[in-house]
């Protein structure tokens, strides 16, 4: 189909010759959005996660401290 037929303006040479034809809102306006913050109380708690990441910490360090006792008594 031609914009011609579509817009009912027949002899149509360019683009520019065409209606402006611009959709709006509804009458009454769009429905709200919903938005709302709904974070779950699932999973560890802070101090837990800390705790976890303080105690591979540790152990790294603890392995890094025995390597070094290991290398240094070979020289």
């Amino acid at each position: 189909m031609t914009e011609a037929v579509i817009r009912k303006k027949p002899g149509m040479a360019s683009v520019k010759d065409m209606p402006l034809l611009q959709d709006g809102p509804p009458p009454g306006g769009f429905a709200p959005v919903r938005y709302a913050r709904r974070i779950p109380n699932k999973g560890p708690s802070a101090m837990a996660i800390f705790l976890a990441a303080f105690g591979a910490f540790s152990y790294g360090m603890y392995q890094v401290g025995q390597g070094n006792k290991i290398r240094r008594s070979f020289l």
